[in-house]
């Protein structure tokens, strides 16, 4: 009765409100959010809060827990929504079930904070759904257990999405029913398509409940302009993937990522009026299919790539398809220690690219690779090929520097080779540049910079 009697003074003032104190029940909850109005503060005092239906949040409103570890909300047993819609259309919501999560945003509500909980399945296609939200504030969630995705949403504008957790947050459906054990590789704990002006930092992604041999996204979008995303360390397979769409101006920088960061678009893509696509700067890459290619306007420098001798099955960037792009692109100054199969190779002809001041240690690896660093196709424009000014060092096992015969027609110039194998195929001259990187690696990176790179090497 006091949240009805402050909710009506609220709106015969034309003001907004905050409850007097925490809702302390599922049904008190759903009141508070139901009956609310738009700017109202709603805090959720500790315990676990069971919905048979999505919470819906309006215009302005604020959802506040006690705390991740202190406030869940978890859907009821006989709330299952059916997996049949599953996978969901990606690029449109017909014939998705946008019900089938704890929270639905009321469309086009801009404003909405959401923090200091969690958000739990089972049986849900996720935790949180939004269209055309601006300014949505997501911050302190654990989010955890859900069939499809944690976040999906479309049209998302000036958002900040922050400090959260994200553990089995998708790729865990499967047809016929829950339990989904398998099945269900193209989710995302976060899926936004048609994002802008947004900010992606400081989140952890796990999962624990899948083979890891199966396909499951951190943070994937379909088209991003002019978002950051920074401070993430991200423990699954596919870390962050941007394919298809045109995309500008996107940062990615300071994360760990356990998995490949994938940015494909047929023939490369349009290059904004900026220039850049995607600027990836400052990350720490653990496995050695680090990249996924082909883009146009891409700048990636000043990272660490440091993979396990073991685990050498991808090039660190790859490219697959077969139509001509026309760049630029950009590779430089950064730290590659052990590549698998190789730094670079790239299926379609690519022209404006440029390879410089990297510094390169391979050593033996477990299959062992023996194939050149470089390779590309016979059809480029080799002209617009530059590979300057790198030091390259190959401790253990001799390999050469090129992959195929075409791509010796490369502009090399300037590089320090030490143990590669092929320099009599090319002259390399050398200059008064300085080779390698240009100063040594340092930064922070990972969730509020839980590991520094000094010096070209991870320590905590």
């Amino acid at each position: 009765m006091k949240y009805f009697l402050l909710a009506t003074l609220s709106l015969l003032l034309g003001t907004t409100c905050c409850l007097a104190a925490p809702v302390t029940s599922t049904e008190a909850l759903v009141a508070a959010v139901q009956d609310g109005a738009e700017g109202d503060t709603i805090e959720i005092g500790p315990g676990t809060f069971v919905l048979e239906a999505p919470l819906e949040p309006k215009a302005g409103m604020t959802l506040k827990g006690a705390g991740m570890n202190n406030t869940i909300i978890t859907n009821a047993a006989d709330w299952n929504p059916s997996t049949k819609t599953l996978p969901d259309p990606e690029m449109k919501t017909t014939g998705m079930d946008t019900h089938a999560y704890l929270i639905r945003l009321v469309d086009k509500a801009a404003g909405i904070t959401l923090s200091e909980m969690t958000l739990r399945g089972p049986q849900m296609h996720g935790a949180i759904y939004g269209w055309g939200n601006r300014n949505l504030h997501l911050h302190h969630l654990r989010i955890e257990n859900t069939l499809w995705s944690g976040i999906r949403t479309f049209s998302m504008s000036e958002a900040r999405i922050h400090d959260c957790e994200f553990i089995d947050a998708g790729g865990r459906w499967k047809r016929g029913g829950y339990p989904g054990v398998d099945g269900g590789i193209t989710g995302g704990a976060i899926f936004a398509i048609w994002m802008k002006d947004s900010e992606i930092s400081h989140n952890r992604f796990t999962r624990t409940q899948m083979d890891k041999a199966d396909e499951f996204y951190g943070i994937k979008a379909r088209q991003g302009k002019r978002c950051r995303v920074h401070h993430n360390t991200i423990e699954v397979n596919f870390s962050i993937e941007f394919p298809f769409e045109n995309d500008e101006d996107v940062e990615i920088d300071h994360n760990i990522c356990h998995g490949t960061v994938s940015i494909p678009k047929y023939a490369g893509g349009p290059v904004p009026d900026s220039g850049r696509t995607f600027h990836i700067h400052h990350n720490c890459f653990l496995d050695s299919y680090s990249i996924e290619f082909v883009r146009n306007g891409v700048e990636i420098d000043h990272n660490l790539f440091d993979f396990d001798v073991e685990k050498d099955h991808g090039n660190l960037i790859s490219g697959f398809g077969k139509a001509p792009a026309s760049g630029p692109a950009t590779f430089h100054n950064n730290m590659i220690r052990n590549p698998g199969r190789g730094v670079i190779w790239i299926n379609e002809p690519y022209s404006n690219l440029e390879i410089r001041n990297n510094h390169i240690i391979t050593r033996k690896t477990a299959t062992p690779r023996t194939e050149g660093l470089f390779g590309f196709s016979s059809d480029c424009d080799f002209k617009t090929i530059i590979i300057r000014d790198n030091v390259i060092e190959c401790q253990g096992q001799s390999r050469p520097l090129l992959r195929n015969e075409n791509s010796y027609n490369a502009t090399i110039l300037n590089n320090i080779l030490t143990n590669v194998s092929d320099t009599d195929r090319y002259e390399n001259p050398q200059s008064d540049r300085p080779a390698g990187l240009v100063e040594p690696l340092k930064f922070e990176c990972g969730v509020h910079g839980e590991v520094t790179v000094d010096g070209g090497w991870r320590v905590r």
